[in-house]
């Protein structure tokens, strides 16, 4: 039985966790929507090791890990912002970011040609703040812990990471059009 759609079925469990993620959160129910989070990065990290490991990599997996991450991600932000746990200011620096790959990325793909979801080392490393962050933002909500200082450092790690990731992005996909544009040679 060939079982390579099981990292994506997965991949669009996550994407269904995140009603029931934002939900919890809206009713104060802090440590119910930790679960859920937890639930989700554990599937995220199933889907990518049977991806790697059987082999089972798709267009559609390159594609669909990151969007479901930046969907519970940005719902996430907005909750806590409306619930006024997260300010205005970091849930639009970390939307921007996102706002600006997508529109890059469709950019590249109607006038340039495919892309394949590469993510990089600092994508990687923004990505990993951000959960980092809200994980805790919850944890705070929940249970009076981590001390909010350590938040507050967290946030601003969250702000350098998404700006120098979105620039990143810029700079690299922007070199990769000129050259395809301009008789370069592919990515």
């Amino acid at each position: 039985m060939n079982l390579r759609w099981l990292p994506n079925a997965i991949c669009v469990v996550r994407v269904l966790l995140v009603v029931p993620v934002v939900s919890a959160l809206l009713r104060h129910e802090y440590a119910i929507a930790l679960l859920l989070i937890l639930i989700a990065g554990g599937s995220d990290a199933l889907d990518g090791y049977l991806a790697k490991t059987f082999g089972w990599r798709t267009r559609l997996g390159s594609l669909l890990d990151p969007a479901a991450d930046k969907l519970l991600l940005t719902s996430v932000f907005v909750s806590l912002t409306y619930l006024e746990l997260v300010p205005l200011a970091l849930t639009v620096i970390v939307i921007a970011r996102d706002v600006v790959i997508v529109l890059g990325a469709l950019a590249y793909q109607f006038l340039i040609g495919p892309i394949k979801g590469e993510p990089t080392a600092i994508s990687k490393l923004n990505t990993a703040c951000q959960l980092s962050f809200v994980f805790f933002m919850i944890m705070q909500a929940a249970f009076a812990w981590p001390p909010r200082v350590s938040l507050l450092l967290l946030g601003a790690l969250v702000v350098f990471t998404s700006i120098t990731s979105g620039v990143n992005y810029m700079l690299t996909w922007g070199k990769r059009a000129w050259r395809m544009s301009h008789g370069g040679f592919g990515p």
